[in-house]
């Protein structure tokens, strides 16, 4: 059994070692119920455990594979595993600015080999420049101090140093709706420069963003709300080392999807609002327009 990762981060081990746990525990014919009864937990550490909202202590892993009945060599790969899950990625030092739960996202886009996303209202965040991503806080929590805002901006600029790495960049594929780009946050100036900034990494070779003009009408996207898919690397025989996942942000949480019907479901729908959107290279001459426009004669 091979349980290595190379991904950035302890998230995408957390996950790998949680989804090995909740195998061994159903294939013994445990319930979340039973198992925390004999491991003397409470059901929501279980929970935690089996979806990599937590690291692990080895001995705890050894632990629950004796009481599951593992094998010596599964349990000595998961124990192993389990200390890849105590490493941190850089985004810990941004704990304190970081949402509840929006930690384990920062994991998986960091890992991430594609990231496919739709957003109807706001230029996607790995996109965003300092000032657009400021005006956005100012507007939306004017109860943040000046310098929490700042933490904030900072952390954002962490994340987008993903899209122009130098070691195997993460494909990105975006769709927007024309309302993203005509809504002006931070002012005419300020939305001019997002928009520059947009034409400006569509001519990488990692990055395409189109637009999903209003004359598409009643695309999908309206059904859907925005989304993002995040895909990893798959092994030398085609299997993934960790299952897609589809992110979908809320006002009060966030869902994490990745049954295969919910991924292919998503992935159907992306591709067809990606069908309704502009071509890469017309969707950065409106970008060029509408920022010429804003900057005025």
């Amino acid at each position: 059994m091979r349980v290595t990762e190379a991904a950035t981060g302890s998230t995408v081990p957390r996950r790998q070692l949680g989804r090995y746990l909740r195998e061994l525990r159903t294939n013994a014919r445990f319930t979340v119920q039973a198992a925390a009864t004999a491991l003397e937990w409470s059901e929501a550490k279980m929970w935690r455990i089996e979806t990599g909202q937590t690291s692990l202590r080895s001995h705890d892993v050894e632990t629950m594979c004796r009481v599951y009945g593992a094998p010596d060599d599964m349990k000595t790969a998961l124990m192993g595993l389990a200390k890849e899950t105590k490493g941190k990625g850089w985004w810990h030092a941004y704990g304190d600015v970081i949402p509840d739960g929006f930690d384990l996202f920062i994991g998986l886009e960091e890992a991430a080999n594609s990231l496919e996303e739709y957003s109807p209202e706001l230029i996607p965040g790995l996109f965003q420049t300092a000032d657009y991503h400021r005006a956005l806080f100012k507007k939306n929590r004017p109860d943040l101090q000046d310098e929490e805002v700042e933490r904030r901006v900072q952390l954002r600029v962490q994340r987008q140093a993903l899209v122009t790495r130098v070691t195997a960049p993460p494909t990105l594929r975006a769709t927007l709706s024309e309302a993203a780009i005509r809504r002006i946050v931070g002012g005419p100036a300020v939305m001019a420069a997002q928009l520059d900034r947009l034409a400006e990494l569509n001519e990488r070779l990692n990055v395409c963003v189109r637009v999903v003009p209003y004359s598409a009408g009643a695309h999908r996207g309206l059904d859907t709300g925005p989304f993002i898919i995040l895909r990893f690397l798959t092994t030398g025989d085609g299997r993934n080392h960790e299952p897609p996942t589809v992110y979908v942000q809320g006002f009060t949480g966030a869902l994490y999807l990745d049954k295969p019907r919910e991924i292919d479901r998503y992935a159907e729908a992306f591709t067809v609002i990606w069908d309704d959107a502009l071509s890469q290279e017309d969707s950065s001459a409106l970008f060029r327009q509408i920022a010429k426009e804003m900057n005025g004669p």
